[in-house]
């Protein structure tokens, strides 16, 4: 595995971050989960051979460093940019070891990953849940085994992220699924979109978060690769995009109104979260509380 030089691991200081984080970590550059529609592999971010991981070198030395010396506790995201838990994390066990550093400096953790690899560390997030907040959001776009091998093609099957999320459930760990990009005319149908919802519930997940207007973002060099993918797997739709959208950024289902509506209904009939600002409180609250019951 090529090893990058890198000053530092952690991002400054954000008040309000996606799902209450405050700061971001990528320990890996590039993902090998092969998923057809990514937007890291936008010219914009600069990733050269984007489907071969690399790793920030002394990245352990370097976070711990920074952990040591921030003057604001707070939240961490990663996965952000390159899954955590990427195959190759099985073997080198950064994730694992950095999640201990955030133990031990007594930080909080968000994490968003389409690994079931996750629950090996479900005995370190457990110890993170005990004195801050923790929450790991799984990606599930689709409901379909054969679907996923076709859109992400070298991810866990969403079977197995549905049993992870399951076996996260119940300790401490805030845990939902992020039901997102949605592709028009592949996986932007009411029976795909419902399926997850009760999927997710059946497996003790807190809520399922997507987009209202089910979309897909394309930019430069992500729009080549998606579309010669398309033309791989789904003959035919390719023009269909170039039909619809031109090269809009946003690439929304043409069903987004009706999809948003069947979404809510599931959600509401399964008791499920679904709004971001309800989710960000029932963690800060969850937090809370487990703080009060230290005491």
């Amino acid at each position: 595995m090529k090893k990058l030089p890198a000053k530092t691991i952690l991002s400054g200081y954000m008040e309000h971050g996606w799902f209450n984080a405050n700061y971001n970590m990528n320990l890996y550059k590039g993902c090998v989960h092969g998923c057809i529609y990514c937007d890291s592999r936008s010219n914009c971010y600069n990733i050269e051979n984007f489907d071969e991981v690399k790793v920030k070198e002394n990245a352990l030395e370097i976070l711990e460093k920074e952990l040591r010396v921030k003057k604001k506790k707070g939240i961490i995201m990663t996965g952000a940019m390159s899954d955590p838990y990427n195959s190759f994390e099985k073997e080198e066990k950064l994730t694992r070891e950095a999640l201990k550093l955030i133990d031990k400096f007594m930080y909080g953790v968000s994490i968003i990953t389409k690994s079931d690899l996750v629950t090996r560390d479900i005995d370190v997030l457990s110890k993170i849940a005990s004195h801050s907040s923790t929450t790991v959001n799984i990606t599930i776009t689709t409901a379909d085994d054969e679907l996923t091998k076709k859109i992400e093609p070298n991810a866990p099957s969403s079977k197995r992220r549905f049993e992870a999320i399951r076996k996260l459930s119940g300790r401490g760990i805030n845990v939902g699924v992020l039901l997102t990009p949605t592709l028009p005319f592949i996986n932007d149908t009411k029976e795909n979109i419902t399926s997850i919802v009760k999927k997710a519930k059946e497996n003790g997940a807190d809520w399922v978060y997507t987009f209202p207007n089910f979309a897909v973002s394309l930019r430069e060099n992500q729009r080549e690769y998606f579309y010669e993918k398309l033309d791989e797997s789904f003959p035919g739709i390719k023009n269909r995009y170039i039909k619809e959208f031109g090269n809009t950024y946003w690439c929304s289902s043409p069903n987004q109104e009706l999809l948003w509506e069947e979404f809510k209904n599931e959600c509401i009939k399964n008791n499920i979260m679904y709004d971001h600002d309800q989710i960000d409180e029932s963690i800060i609250k969850k937090y809370k509380k487990e703080q009060l019951s230290l005491f």
